[in-house]
């Protein structure tokens, strides 16, 4: 089996940063920020709270730098920081995340789209997501807009891989509901 490698293009960054060079970290936040403040957004669903995930989530990678080993991207790895500290944010509020026995998949597919419609259902999807209850908006975000698999989930949020696929499940109901009905008032 062939193995894939990868290059982190900001690799002399990080090997600045850990030198101690500020202007390293500057650069560094400034390639990042904006990503992962949309991260910690679609997860925290708070502006407030995302900018208070951003900042602490580059203070503790600039903190933990030195344990950073490179086998990932400097910005995967930045990425599993905001993720779990957003999910903390999130479950200070007191997730709950809804248990469900069965699991069932909903397969939709629709005409193509022009562009000012395409930009239409884009901004209603994103403000439906932004309806869903944490524990239902938590999971979509990951495994949706994240890459995450349930069983990654699964272990993000110390809960079970079916619980996982049940939150998912039902997330994609209820967008689907409030999608509809958003249609409906339009």
């Amino acid at each position: 089996m062939e193995t894939l490698e990868y290059t982190d293009v900001n690799a002399h960054i990080v090997t600045r940063c850990k030198a101690g060079d500020r202007k390293a970290q500057y650069e560094l936040y400034k390639l990042y920020s904006k990503a992962m403040f949309n991260v910690s957004m679609r997860i925290t669903n708070d502006y407030t709270e995302a900018e208070d995930v951003l900042q602490e989530s580059f203070l503790s990678a600039f903190k933990e730098l030195g344990t950073f080993k490179g086998d990932s991207t400097f910005g995967s790895w930045l990425k599993r920081i905001v993720i779990n500290k957003s999910i903390t944010k999130v479950r200070s509020r007191r997730l709950q995340v809804v248990p469900m026995e069965d699991y069932m998949e909903v397969a939709d597919e629709g005409p193509e789209l022009d562009e000012e419609e395409m930009q239409y259902k884009v901004e209603s999807i994103r403000r439906a997501i932004q309806k869903l209850p944490d524990g239902y908006r938590v999971v979509l975000s990951l495994y949706l807009l994240e890459g995450y698999d349930h069983g990654e989930i699964a272990d993000i949020l110390s809960i079970s891989e079916a619980t996982s696929k049940s939150q998912y499940s039902r997330a994609r109901k209820k967008l689907l509901g409030l999608m509809e009905e958003e249609a409906f008032l339009a």
